[in-house]
């Protein structure tokens, strides 16, 4: 199996442009991912990248082979997965990426009783707010919350999502409580907005009675990670708009007061993408099922709103 690890290192440097991104995403060190490069290509007779002391990037030998090397490792997947079809016991390992809050909250809690279910199954996760290439990233399934824009995966809704507009009591009590969708519009209020490049969040969408309203909103800050804008609500510093789930212990406890609950975000939903070549496997089909299955009550217990 030596040649198609090292096969693997090949294409994974290639894909994130440096030996140790490379390496650490296959669990090896730079220094057992520069080996198996250099055994490679003492192999084929040829140079497969140009190294510097600041980069790597590959000759136009190596952008020809890495094609046909991402070939031979997906023939090989698809095999492993027709033949893993024959076996009682999934095995191998799960790349999943998440959200920061659902990943946190919902998707990580299950990923050791599923290990636990299935013990010859490894899981490695990944959370980020941005989004991500399952195909660039080498992943197996991501979930999101929201609306996909990977229209050539297949898509699996889990649950439909409530969204929700909220402040902490000290925020309101010092800039009042708005009482209609325009007076987030005000110059003192404060909108804490998920923000990072070609992020789509840039407007706040709320249900009212005659239709949708679309608010450009506004805010002296914004972040690229959803549990540092619920820890600036919290401290007081301004309104969020976030997953209900994602904040109902705060609303629970009465750190976070819901606004505007008459006219609230738009409801989304939460699902995962996976290739379709993916279903496949079973330990994939066996791990998305697995979190249908369970974090569905996280959902169930949300109160709704007219």
């Amino acid at each position: 199996m030596s040649y198609i690890e090292s096969l693997r290192v090949f294409v994974r440097v290639l894909e994130l442009g440096s030996i140790t991104s490379g390496g650490r995403d296959l669990r090896l060190t730079p220094a057992v991912a520069s080996k198996r490069l250099k055994e490679l290509e003492k192999h084929l007779g040829v140079r497969l990248f140009n190294r510097t002391t600041r980069s790597i990037t590959p000759t136009e030998v190596g952008t020809v082979f890495y094609d046909e090397a991402k070939a031979i490792l997906q023939a090989l997947e698809t095999a492993e997965a027709k033949v893993a079809n024959f076996s009682d016991a999934p095995r191998g390992a799960i790349r999943i990426t998440a959200p920061l809050g659902v990943g946190r909250r919902i998707v990580a809690p299950l990923v050791p009783e599923f290990t636990d279910a299935y013990p010859e199954t490894e899981v490695r996760m990944r959370l980020s707010d941005r989004k991500v290439d399952l195909l660039a990233d080498g992943l197996d399934v991501a979930f999101f919350v929201g609306e996909p824009s990977d229209s050539n995966m297949k898509l699996r809704k889990i649950a439909d999502c409530e969204r929700v507009l909220c402040a902490a009591p000290q925020y309101l009590a010092r800039f009042g409580t708005p009482e209609t969708p325009d007076d987030l519009l005000r110059q003192d209020h404060n909108c804490l907005l998920l923000r990072y490049p070609r992020s789509p969040e840039y407007f706040w969408t709320l249900k009212t009675k005659a239709g949708p309203v679309k608010l450009a909103v506004h805010g002296k800050y914004d972040a690229d990670d959803g549990d540092v804008l619920t820890d600036w609500a919290l401290s007081g510093r301004g309104i969020i708009n976030k997953p209900r789930f994602d904040v109902q212990e705060h609303l629970s406890s009465g750190r976070l007061v819901e606004v505007l609950p008459d006219t609230p975000p738009l409801p989304t939903i939460f699902g995962c993408l996976y290739p379709h070549k993916k279903l496949l496997d079973p330990k994939i089909r066996l791990f998305v099922e697995y979190i249908v299955q369970h974090s569905k009550q996280s959902f169930a217990q949300e109160p709704s709103h007219p």
